[in-house]
């Protein structure tokens, strides 16, 4: 639903996509462009009712709730370009509480940032029908594999509880330079968000950071690089790239935390793209607790780059 820039009261019928969702993150959504303290404002003061009563910020929408939105004037934007269709998604697994879907490299999960659009406005374009399509979780736009997405706001609101209690294992392949020596090896350091002058998001090691914690396993080492499994125990914004790139094995073809004159050599032997990929996931569905296990195998272009390095390997070791 979007309210019209003229200044008039609104009437919304919450529906089934909306119930359980907090009254405040609701209007938030449905009035763009409208800052969060004139949000808060218009609730405070009573302005914005449900079923003709005032309610706090923190009430939770039902289905079937009358709301009366008060006259916001929004300021005039020009329209954005609308939103290709784009190729279908490969769905890897789909009922009517979830999807998951194997991301491509290189289409970011939303807009913003200097973004138009991502996979959760294209999904929307291919699902005019569909009344309810959220992330549950992201992946950076240079990773593929595997992304979920919620149905129902129900599931939603069980897999974001699941994510932080860590009930949903995330598992991914990279190819980082270097020779990984240990079978498996628990990397727990803190990571500390910022932005830097130009105004793009980083991460760094700090003691002053969030508490992370990633799980490398070796699944192959050549002579100067190795192919790993790396199991998230935690899910900090680029926390593979930076615990591997600050422990001394940065990740092939990374552009913000990787060895950069490497990246350029890779790209002439024709890596594209940064060598990572969510490869598996394993949960509990949220509303009916069954066990759902998803692998996705390596993309073509990353499979025929290991493939190089196994013939380079051959050619110079024998």
């Amino acid at each position: 639903m979007a309210l019209s820039k003229a200044p008039t009261v609104a009437h919304v019928r919450v529906d089934e996509g909306s119930a359980g969702q907090r009254i405040d993150n609701f209007l938030v959504r449905v009035c763009k462009g409208v800052p969060k303290s004139h949000i808060y404002r218009i609730l405070r003061s009573g302005e914005v009712r449900v079923n003709s009563k005032r309610v706090a910020q923190t009430y939770r929408l039902q289905e079937g709730d009358e709301l009366r939105i008060p006259p916001i004037r929004l300021a005039e934007k020009p329209d954005a370009p609308p939103v290709p269709v784009g190729k279908p998604f490969d769905i890897v697994f789909e009922d009517d509480a979830l999807l998951v879907l194997d991301k491509p490299a290189g289409l970011a999960v939303h807009g913003g940032s200097g973004v138009s659009f991502g996979v959760i406005e294209q999904l929307r374009r291919q699902r005019p029908e569909a009344k309810f399509l959220e992330l549950v979780h992201r992946l950076d736009r240079e990773t593929s594999g595997l992304l979920i997405v919620a149905k129902k706001r129900s599931a939603l609101t069980v897999l974001h509880d699941m994510m932080r209690e860590g009930r949903v294992h995330k598992r991914y392949l990279t190819l980082v330079a270097g020779r990984w020596l240990n079978l498996q090896q628990h990397i727990k350091l803190a990571l500390h968000k910022y932005l830097t002058e130009d105004g793009e998001r980083r991460v760094s090691v700090s003691r002053d950071g969030k508490p992370a914690h990633s799980i490398v396993r070796l699944v192959k080492r050549w002579q100067r690089c190795s192919l790993v499994e790396v199991e998230l125990k935690t899910g900090r914004t680029h926390q593979i790239r930076v615990h591997l790139s600050h422990s001394g094995f940065p990740l092939f073809g990374d552009d913000k935390y990787g060895d950069f004159a490497l990246n350029k050599q890779l790209e002439k032997a024709g890596l594209k793209r940064m060598f990572l990929h969510a490869a598996k996931l394993a949960f509990r569905h949220p509303l009916t607790d069954q066990e759902i296990e998803l692998v996705s195998p390596l993309p073509a272009e990353l499979e025929e780059f290991v493939a190089s390095v196994e013939q380079n390997e051959e050619r110079e070791y024998g």
